[in-house]
């Protein structure tokens, strides 16, 4: 893209004015591996100061509205409250993540568990996470279960799909009419010999069986090495199955990583997808969020790097010469179909997302601007004594 391309670059920040990349509260907080907890200065203490947190986000970026909530790490007494705390920060509250994997009675499993009287508590608390959307306008409920098996015979793999089965029908019946069920999967962890819900397969068969307002969350870390994702992402959108993402990088296995860092061309060639299906607007109904682990960098700055790495990537998938592509394609022109993605992947999008911001009233560079905003200084020195939060706050 020549800086004289000047339709291009309009029509490129047009799209761009309009991405929202939704921020977790959990990734304001305290959190680590197995092995450790590592608390950092100035993390929140409350459900509150992770907004507050949030709202920085977005006044940095412009792009990052809303935070979703995960119960009960963000439970407090008055969800109105809290969604009006948010509204005078500049953000609203997001999807409403349930917590089914922490409690001892879980140990082998939620919604799946052989006990009845541990699978009604389960089922209880997501009909609460659905009470929680009521008040706080939230219109996603996520789930994500790490029901599974470590052994064989250890359970009835079949008998357990009918009890997720059961489980999603209560829950999705309780949906109101504006409200969203999205189904999360992961390959593996901590359930090694069956996962419950492994794969986006599973999902979509369980999500096509209960419903319109049932759709499948992309995680981007819970994949097997080498899995296509994008075309998971094409697939999905083409049967309007796809409802979320959680953006996430990983080297191994569910790194939780800063999004872009491990494989910034993964993530370009997602958008890409994105971009095809023409579901980058928010109209699409497709919630792009964070679910990251932030354990030994800043919170702050390690949240607005990943934001910025998904505007960096969705520009470059804007910019992919569509009909340049599709001649190729159908002349069966592989390699010159190859360098039509490969220049607009190449191309530094830099200045184009900080003429953007600029346009917007926003300094073109979040990054320093928080370093010289002096919030950091602020909530070291205000956020001391108490229990701050983290992993099962």
């Amino acid at each position: 893209m020549t800086q004289t391309d000047a339709s291009t670059r309009e029509r490129v920040k047009q799209a761009l004015r309009t991405q929202r990349i939704e921020t977790p509260s959990w990734a304001y907080a305290n959190s680590g591996t197995r092995f450790k907890v590592f608390p950092q200065e100035g993390v929140p203490r409350n459900p509150y100061e992770k907004v507050a947190d949030a709202a920085v986000v977005h006044r940095l970026t412009g792009v990052a509205p809303t935070v979703a909530l995960h119960i009960p790490w963000d439970r407090v007494e008055d969800y109105a409250d809290l969604a009006r705390y948010a509204a005078d920060q500049g953000v609203a509250l997001g999807a409403i993540n349930a917590n089914v994997f922490q409690d001892n009675d879980y140990k082998l499993g939620s919604v799946t568990n052989p006990d009845p009287g541990v699978r009604r508590k389960a089922i209880d608390h997501l009909l609460e996470c659905v009470d929680i959307m009521d008040r706080t306008g939230s219109r996603d409920l996520k789930l994500w279960f790490s029901d599974g098996t470590n052994y064989p015979g250890q359970d009835d793999i079949r008998a357990r799909q009918d009890r997720l089965a059961t489980a999603l029908r209560e829950t999705y019946d309780r949906l109101g009419d504006n409200q969203r069920m999205l189904l999360e999967y992961k390959l593996f962890e901590p359930a090694f010999y069956t996962t419950d819900v492994p794969d986006w397969g599973t999902a979509y068969a369980h999500c096509l069986e209960l419903g319109p307002k049932a759709q499948v969350v992309i995680d981007t870390g819970h994949h097997a090495p080498g899995t296509n994702i994008e075309f998971i992402v094409a697939f999905l959108l083409r049967v309007g199955k796809l409802g979320a993402f959680d953006f996430n990088s990983r080297f191994y296995a569910d790194d939780d990583l800063m999004v872009g860092s491990a494989d910034p061309f993964q993530l370009f060639r997602i958008m890409y997808e994105i971009v095809r299906g023409d579901a980058l607007r928010p109209e699409a109904g497709i919630a792009f969020m964070l679910d990251q682990c932030h354990n030994i960098e800043p919170k702050i700055p390690a949240i607005i790097r990943s934001v910025l790495n998904v505007q960096e990537a969705t520009a470059k998938a804007l910019l992919v010469d569509a009909e340049a592509l599709a001649a190729a394609q159908q002349a069966g022109d592989v390699l010159g179909a190859n360098a039509v993605l490969m220049d607009a992947y190449n191309t530094d999008v830099r200045p184009l997302l900080a003429e953007l911001r600029a346009d917007l009233g926003l300094d073109p560079d979040p990054m320093a601007a928080y370093g010289r905003s002096g919030y950091f200084d602020k909530i070291r020195a205000e956020r001391v004594g108490g229990q701050q939060a983290g992993w099962g706050a």
